[in-house]
């Protein structure tokens, strides 16, 4: 049989070194390893690799599986795990995930499980974002300026003003101000 590994991670600060030796620890030897580095938002069909091991699934015959750490290594959210969960299965490559205790989704205990777990999951993310929303508008209530903090001051501002109408170029004004050329182009446009 032959498996393949996916692991993801969102950034590129991250390493999928622990999901990969997780996978290793439990015993898989993987034949050919996936790895991502991209948003969970992103649906499962439209990362690269991902999308690499679809392709290569659906040209071969033997018996397959796919490895994976964590159920959302699969997609973005319920609707989408399990659709990407029933393309592994309509193509007879099963789908293992490490921390549904080695389950494999496409048996119908592994529908069950995966079924509810991905709406509990989704819910979960719906709350974060309802929470989010709900703290950014009792900031902006309460007077509080979000985003990020202003690098310049109107004192500042008149200091660029007065460079820019004395012919200094825009980037040695950024450099004497300790800004971004982009925020001295802003202020001259904005003039």
């Amino acid at each position: 049989m032959h498996t393949f590994v996916y692991a993801r991670v969102s950034t590129a600060e991250r390493t999928n070194d622990n999901q990969l030796l997780e996978i290793e620890q439990a015993g898989y030897d993987a034949h050919t390893v996936y790895t991502d580095t991209v948003s969970g938002k992103v649906p499962a069909d439209q990362r690269p690799e991902f999308s690499k091991i679809l392709d290569t699934v659906t040209g071969t015959r033997k018996p397959n599986r796919l490895i994976v750490t964590k159920l959302d290594r699969l997609g973005r959210d319920a609707i989408d795990i399990m659709t990407t969960v029933k393309r592994f299965s309509e193509m007879g490559c099963a789908v293992r995930v490490l921390q549904l205790g080695d389950l494999d989704l496409a048996s119908s205990a592994g529908k069950l499980v995966l079924s509810t777990l991905s709406a509990v999951a989704e819910m979960e993310r719906d709350v974060l974002v309802e929470r989010t929303n709900a703290g950014l508008a009792r900031a902006r209530a309460e007077g509080k300026t979000l985003g990020r903090p202003k690098v310049t001051n109107e004192k500042s501002v008149a200091k660029i003003m007065d460079n820019l109408g004395g012919g200094v170029s825009v980037a040695q004004i950024a450099r004497d101000h300790g800004v971004s050329r982009m925020t001295v182009m802003r202020i001259r446009d904005a003039a």
